[in-house]
């Protein structure tokens, strides 16, 4: 396997199990802190939006949609102009998530760079920029992912 893909495989999943764990202390899953943040920035958007947001299926984003409802962090109401369309709205459970779900994350980013000077992390970040512009690009995606989700 070439050493770049082979070494951001096993970089991908240490972090994705570390992320997972500090999802699940807030009693999340994997990926519904993303959902969260899109509706953060944005409350009541539909399945669809949030799914183009995050790059992910709406079918994807209906199943961790169910699941947050039933946990109480998000409802589903039906849209006031358009009656076909559901919008996913937080609930304070939701909103209160924000502050904690956010300290994790940047608590896990400085643990995990904490051995990398300030400019390390700026090439760093850089570079991944870069490499996710031309991953996209090759993917053909018409929808520009060129960021990361910030609230």
């Amino acid at each position: 396997m070439p050493e770049f893909l082979d070494l951001h495989s096993r970089t991908s999943k240490a972090l994705r199990a570390l992320a997972e764990g500090a999802m699940r202390r807030h009693g999340l899953h994997l990926g519904q802190d993303l959902l969260l943040a899109v509706l953060w920035r944005q409350d009541g958007r539909t399945p669809g939006e949030v799914a183009a947001m995050l790059n992910v299926t709406t079918p994807t984003v209906v199943k961790m949609a169910t699941r947050m409802t039933a946990a109480g962090l998000v409802t589903r109401r039906r849209d006031d102009r358009d009656n076909r369309l559901v919008r996913l709205w937080l609930t304070d459970a939701g909103r209160a998530l924000r502050e904690p779900i956010e300290a994790e994350r940047r608590s896990l980013e400085e643990k995990v760079t904490a051995d990398l000077t300030e400019t390390e992390r700026e090439h760093l970040m850089d570079t991944l920029a870069k490499i996710h512009k031309s991953a996209i690009d090759l993917l053909g995606d018409p929808a520009d992912h060129t960021g990361p989700i910030t609230t």
